[in-house]
């Protein structure tokens, strides 16, 4: 049983998009390097023709993955959300209690995490920290270098 992931609608787009892209456009050039290398002759000793079917069946792979994620997403309804409280999708300013730092995320599913774009996961050790906190709380996370103190700032959507 395949568990369920919400997504925004850009994530799910481009969720949307990869698969086309691997469908549409992908998969006919693994079929024509198949051809050409079997038009090379004798199969038995075709290294191309072993290489070119064991990249078909890895493009497979991906394909029927992403078909199954897409089948278990969902959408997540940012009306319905609680804004008082860290949730997914929530922007977080937070304040490192130790060294001063102040930083904001976006808590976003883990398919959408982009560490560059400011968006971690909720459930990575921070994204599970601060959720279901409210501003002026302190989020106690858990890290293998011991224990980090974050104080909530702003939550926005």
């Amino acid at each position: 049983m395949s568990k369920v992931s919400y997504y925004t609608a850009e994530g799910l787009k481009k969720l949307r998009e990869e698969l086309n892209q691997l469908r549409d456009i992908e998969r006919p050039k693994a079929s024509q390097a198949i051809a050409e290398a079997r038009d090379k002759g004798d199969l038995s000793e075709n290294a191309e023709y072993d290489a070119a079917k064991e990249a078909q069946g890895m493009l497979e792979m991906k394909i029927s993955k992403l078909e199954e994620v897409l089948s278990n997403a969902r959408l997540i309804d940012e009306s319905q959300l609680d804004k008082s409280k860290v949730l997914v999708l929530s922007k977080v300013k937070i304040k490192n209690q130790t060294n001063g730092m102040e930083m904001n995320y976006t808590l976003v599913a883990d398919g959408e995490a982009d560490l560059a774009s400011g968006k971690i996961s909720v459930n990575s050790p921070i994204g599970k920290g601060l959720l279901g906190k409210s501003v002026g709380e302190i989020a106690e996370v858990q890290v293998p270098n011991g224990v980090l103190k974050f104080e909530i700032l702003e939550i926005s959507r």
